[in-house]
């Protein structure tokens, strides 16, 4: 076993895995797993560059992490960039803030390494389960960004597009600083004419309707999962390895996009930070789950933090 720590910053979101790792074995074991909405990508749609705030957000995370580290005695760490800090203008201020804080430089991968990092995580626990067919669609609902990547024990086509729940809420949703309570038909019709547009670019290199099963990673799709469950708080281990129809995801996403904030804000499996982004990540969803036909989403809890911390492995 090595102790090994990985962390993802993305748009929306900085979490972090600390565990023990056997490559012999395949076996990757939770010591602490976190995350914290800091919306490192707020504006960056519109501006081309990391707020302050957002950037400050990012460091605090990042102390508490490195002190969790510390008190764990990982052995490595790799620190992954996704997103919001491959578009910005001022990356090299927040590679600097990283780099002061944990010491290891944050890598800004591209989107196909991102999905090479999310096949690995989300997949290598399911071949050979029960009624899971492949090829695997990976699909990452990320905050700026979505991945997809057909496999089946190795990747096969990879594609990264720019439609992810923060990115199209703030495209679409957003006036005067204030995102429309509930939504508009015609922003949701935007919405979707972007989420379409995009799945036509992925479907240039990636074969979606080849797929025989469908994972869904990240914050969007585990909440979708969690209100599916109608879970009274929001349960990591009920979660992981959930199916959702896509009659049921249908549904959540018509409630969700027809909804206030005070309503979303009042389903107890709701991250607070993920109020005013889930209708458009659960569109998202809704819109791989039609163009490539998938009667259901096997969710999954691992994804591209447990894929960076093998890679370290």
């Amino acid at each position: 076993m090595s102790r090994v720590a990985a962390i993802d910053c993305g748009t929306n979101s900085i979490r972090l895995l600390v565990a023990d790792a056997n490559p012999q074995t395949g076996e990757l074991v939770d010591l602490e797993r976190r995350m914290t909405i800091v919306r490192l990508g707020q504006g960056v749609d519109r501006t081309g560059r990391l707020a302050p705030e957002a950037l400050e957000r990012t460091f605090a995370a990042c102390r508490e992490y490195a002190q969790v580290i510390k008190e764990y005695g990982a052995e490595r760490l790799r620190f992954v960039a996704t997103s919001a800090s491959r578009d910005a203008e001022n990356r090299d201020e927040f590679v600097r803030g990283v780099v002061g804080i944990l010491g290891v430089e944050p890598e800004v991968i591209t989107g196909d390494q991102e999905a090479e990092f999310s096949f690995t995580g989300a997949t290598k626990e399911l071949t050979g389960r029960d009624h899971l067919d492949k090829p695997f669609l990976v699909v990452d609902i990320g905050g700026g960004s979505t991945e997809f990547v057909v496999g089946d024990d190795h990747v096969r086509a990879a594609r990264s597009v720019d439609v992810g729940c923060v990115r199209m809420t703030e495209r679409h949703l957003l006036r005067d600083g204030v995102v429309s309570d509930p939504p508009t038909e015609a922003q949701i019709a935007a919405i979707r004419a972007d989420i379409d547009a995009a799945l036509d670019l992925v479907e240039e290199t990636v074969p979606l309707r080849e797929a025989r099963t469908l994972v869904g990673l990240a914050g969007s799709v585990t909440t979708v999962s969690a209100i599916a469950q109608d879970l009274p708080e929001y349960d990591s281990a009920r979660i992981h390895h959930s199916r959702v129809s896509h009659d049921r995801v249908r549904e959540i996403t018509r409630e969700l996009l027809h909804s206030t904030h005070a309503e979303r804000a009042t389903i107890p499996s709701m991250h607070p930070g993920r109020v005013d982004v889930i209708g458009a990540g659960s569109l998202v969803l809704l819109a791989i789950m039609e163009r490539m036909g998938a009667e259901e989403v096997v969710v999954s809890e691992h994804d591209i933090l447990d894929g960076i911390a093998w890679s370290v492995a």
